[in-house]
């Protein structure tokens, strides 16, 4: 599998190619994704809620992003990995933005690094792309500033506030987004942003007319019960198999059916009764 690039979604783009997008925070899933045939890997400061409990993506911090990101780049090292911006990792400064940005290239090896919001965030894209890297904008319903939002609500449902999303998407492709994600608005929010942009736009919960889509892998594999969003479509439920396999395998043990001799190892030939002499021996 050969690792695509910022030009190739841009050829995709063209192509009206759909581009496949997860998350993942971990090797095993992250090489999963590899194996089949996943376009991009988003490493999500949703850690935070699915991964660590937490009730937002506020707490998350870049070292425990680093870590994930580390992990995720061993799994699927063909595949084009990027790292999310934590909260207060880049709103502070173009520096501090700039130094994080470097952490996720230098520490895990990512190939672009996404960040939230629109022209406000547009001198901190700048400062990232003019330090040699790659950014991916996101922008309508935005985690990290949920709260100014009114919570997690759908955003851009009327023409003024899509005209506004608009305005943000133009912002951060002049300051210099390869990409861009767009969360949690209605199908015609999503399709003029996409049709109106020369980068590729991305929709997760933005509707079908979208470059492609992306989904949190939790709430694809059905996993995570906490929540689901409304524009989640689930492909299995593993948390029913992994609860049956959990009570199948307490019952084994409690039954004493687990472990049985084709889990043993065997000890060479002659040395479990050599064994037995020197315990004797000892008495």
């Amino acid at each position: 599998m050969t690792k695509k690039t910022i030009f190739s979604f841009n050829e995709m783009k063209q192509a009206r190619e759909k581009v496949t997008w997860i998350t993942a925070y971990d090797f095993p899933i992250a090489n999963l994704a590899e194996q089949t045939g996943i376009d991009m890997i988003l490493v999500g400061d949703s850690v935070g809620m699915v991964v660590y409990g937490y009730s937002g993506t506020i707490p998350v911090t870049m070292d425990q992003m680093i870590c994930h990101a580390e992990a995720v780049r061993r799994g699927a090292p063909n595949v084009f990995v990027i790292g999310d911006m934590p909260f207060l990792s880049y709103q502070k400064s173009v520096e501090d933005a700039v130094a994080n940005a470097g952490r996720f290239y230098k520490e895990a090896g990512v190939d672009a690094i996404k960040l939230e919001g629109g022209e406000r965030v547009t001198p901190q894209i700048r400062g990232i792309v003019d330090s040699g890297m790659v950014v991916v904008g996101h922008i309508g319903l935005t985690p990290q500033s949920s709260a100014q939002l009114g919570g997690f609500k759908a955003q851009g449902n009327t023409a003024e506030a899509a005209m506004a999303l608009l305005d943000d998407a133009r912002a951060v492709e002049k300051a210099g987004c390869s990409m861009l994600l767009v969360e949690g608005v209605p199908p015609e929010t999503g399709k003029i942003i996409t049709d109106t942009l020369r980068i590729p736009v991305y929709g997760i919960g933005a509707g079908p007319y979208c470059d492609g889509q992306l989904l949190i892998v939790s709430d694809m594999l059905g996993i995570f019960e906490v929540f689901t969003p409304k524009f989640v479509k689930k492909y299995a439920n593993l948390a029913d198999v992994i609860r049956q396999a959990f009570q199948e395998y307490a019952r084994d043990i409690r039954e004493g059916k687990f472990p049985t001799h084709e889990h043993f190892y065997k000890m060479k030939e002659g040395e479990a009764d050599k064994l037995q002499e020197l315990l004797k021996a000892r008495r």
